[in-house]
């Protein structure tokens, strides 16, 4: 199975991260726009036809899901956003993204 997805997940308050922007552009183009779901998903996102050999980003608006879930912020947020720049060598290959957030702090890597 080809094609390219993500997960967010809250580890501050454990759980998935329901309703977090996600946009996946290329080369400055936006591929992908959308809000991950209650299981802190975006289905749908580039299926195998669209993905190709280069170099690719995710932004994820976390102050903005941090803020609706609750979490006392400062004024600005530490994260307001989590860029993540990664590339895809085997356009064949299944590409998983997965961001573990919290206010101050996230982890991320090509998962299966």
């Amino acid at each position: 199975m080809s094609g390219l997805s993500t997960h967010v997940l809250d580890t501050t308050h454990g759980r998935p991260a329901a309703g977090v922007l996600v946009k996946l552009t290329r080369d400055g183009t936006t591929l992908f726009r959308g809000v991950t779901n209650a299981d802190g998903r975006c289905p749908g996102m580039l299926g195998e036809e669209a993905l190709t050999v280069g170099s690719y980003r995710f932004t994820f608006e976390v102050a903005d899901y941090f803020r609706r879930a609750g979490a006392e912020l400062p004024d600005p947020p530490f994260f307001d956003r989590i860029i993540i720049d990664f590339a895809v060598s085997d356009p064949l290959a299944h590409h998983h993204v997965p961001l573990l957030v919290s206010p101050f702090g996230y982890s991320t890597y090509r998962g299966s």
